[in-house]
């Protein structure tokens, strides 16, 4: 009787969840600018604790909290969710690409 081998498939890695990366975008946004957690979420009229969940990726915001979150922190939203667009579509690498726009031409869905 011939041996039977273990077969081991190697998984692929999850995509990242959008909150996980609008967390750590923000995140990132507000050390990048030396902000305290309670000074931005002053200024975006939240609780620090919520700010705090928004970034740890435990909470999905609505549109109106992270207009309100880029606003207090002085980012563009249209560059924040283009640089979260393409963390996500290269795998959910670790460099995020707040505030900048992707090079060459963007496809758009119709």
């Amino acid at each position: 009787m011939a041996d039977i081998l273990p077969f081991h498939q190697k998984r692929p890695e999850p995509e990242p969840l959008w909150r996980d990366v609008l967390g750590k975008s923000l995140r990132a946004a507000r050390e990048d600018q030396g902000g305290r957690l309670v000074d931005v979420a002053e200024r975006a009229g939240i609780s620090p604790q919520y700010l705090s969940e928004i970034e740890r990726g435990r909470k999905e915001p609505s549109s109106e909290m992270i207009a309100a979150v880029t606003g207090a922190l002085g980012l563009d939203l249209a560059d924040l969710l283009f640089g979260i667009a393409g963390t996500i579509s290269r795998g959910g690498s670790t460099g995020l690409a707040v505030g900048r726009r992707p090079r060459g031409p963007v496809l758009m869905a119709a």
